[in-house]
């Protein structure tokens, strides 16, 4: 049992929502919200109420601006806007300029699929059985298996700056990798990570403010890594539906659900375009009614530095791994410094805490050394792989308690 809803003496929700709060009449007056171009003047158009940008448009402007961090702040803060009172969706077209890069990490996605299947550990709770092939803790396995793919990969400093925009520094990448083979079915609508995995008792359990601030922890995202048209089932949106506070209760509800049925939006996507969303707009995986297409994409899950992530992530191990492709690439100039920062955001923690305060005090500062500064110290110094290993395993034992 939770308390009953707070009194209001004003316009702003108060208290705890209920069955009683979902009104599609409310739903559907968002929905008509048109996506205006003024809104999102960075875009190269807008398709079914959602702003389209161009990557290769995006980096060209920012690398011709006089003022290239200001133009960056311009555009994270437009994207944030997109997110939280736009449409809620936006698409980035050639997120990855180059083609080879997505197809290498493919091959290694690849891998870990087949991995997964003869380990028994293959297929998705959220499918039937050989639907799909969903491999948890992509971004970890990936790291692992072959770090300099995944400096490759991740070292995208657009895709950083997606992140970035919405979560702020110190951001936290978690993937999984989700493949829908053909004749896989379509999701019902849903809202996501974190009050989105809750059923709707649960999340009614939850204060009015706890749903407006859910949506702020997490951005999801997918990069597509096979040109996914229509027929193969792309994920089906319902743009300006993350404006409608109660949309936590109303999963699996039919009269909403029918609704999504009959308004959702879908948009093909190209080999490393990417989709980025907020948690809270409804939305569901298509049904890939293709005869040959396996549907893959990385579905990127980034948490907050104030949030909790979903999965457990051996960040220590992983910046082990990278460590040595990071040094080569930075010493033989393979990587421009904003692209090896993003890979570094992908795989080492940002944020100092939690921590033994005992013994990892915050000297000459507010906060100790994050792992994150770590690396970064260590690549300044051009420290071989056993020192940073050893330094970092150091730093990782004075954060136990």
């Amino acid at each position: 049992m939770h308390p009953s809803p707070a009194p209001q003496t004003d316009a702003r929700p108060t208290g705890w929502l209920n069955a009683d709060s979902c009104q599609l009449p409310e739903l559907d007056r968002l929905v008509k919200t048109v996506t205006r171009p003024q809104d999102c003047p960075q875009a190269s158009r807008i398709a079914h109420n959602v702003p389209v940008y161009d990557g290769t448009s995006l980096r060209a402007a920012q690398a011709a601006s006089t003022e290239p961090a200001q133009w960056r702040a311009a555009l994270m803060a437009e994207w944030a806007e997109v997110w939280r009172h736009g449409a809620g969706v936006l698409v980035v077209q050639g997120l990855y300029a180059d083609a080879a890069v997505v197809d290498a990490t493919t091959q290694q996605f690849q891998a870990l699929i087949e991995a997964s299947r003869k380990s028994g550990q293959g297929g998705d709770h959220f499918a039937k059985p050989g639907a799909n092939d969903r491999v948890w803790n992509a971004l970890e396995k990936l790291c692992l298996q072959a770090p300099d793919v995944f400096a490759a990969y991740y070292g995208n400093a657009l895709l950083a700056t997606v992140c970035e925009a919405w979560l702020g520094p110190a951001y936290q990448v978690t993937s999984q990798i989700n493949c829908v083979n053909p004749g896989g079915a379509a999701q019902t609508a849903h809202r996501d990570y974190h009050l989105g995995f809750f059923n709707a008792e649960g999340a009614a359990r939850f204060p009015v403010h706890v749903h407006q601030l859910s949506p702020l922890l997490t951005l999801q995202g997918a990069v597509a890594h096979v040109d996914m048209p229509l027929e193969s089932g792309p994920t089906l949106y319902l743009p300006h539906s993350q404006k409608y506070l109660p949309g936590y209760l109303v999963a699996g509800v039919p009269a909403f659900q029918a609704y999504f049925d009959a308004h959702h939006v879908q948009l093909p996507l190209k080999k490393g375009d990417g989709i980025f969303f907020n948690p809270a707009l409804m939305h569901a995986a298509g049904h890939n009614r293709s005869a040959d297409i396996r549907r893959m994409a990385n579905l990127l899950q980034v948490s907050s530095a104030f949030g909790r992530c979903m999965e457990t992530v051996d960040r220590v191990r992983m910046a082990q791994a990278l460590y040595p492709s990071l040094l080569q690439w930075q010493s033989t100039g393979q990587m421009a410094p904003d692209d090896l920062a993003a890979a570094v955001a992908a795989c080492a923690e940002g944020y100092a805490f939690p921590t033994n305060l005992d013994r990892d005090p915050p000297l000459g500062g507010l906060a100790p050394q994050s792992q994150q500064d770590l690396v970064h110290s260590a690549l300044a110094q051009s420290h071989s792989p056993a020192q940073f290993s050893a330094t970092l395993l150091a730093q990782t034992q004075t954060r136990l308690s």
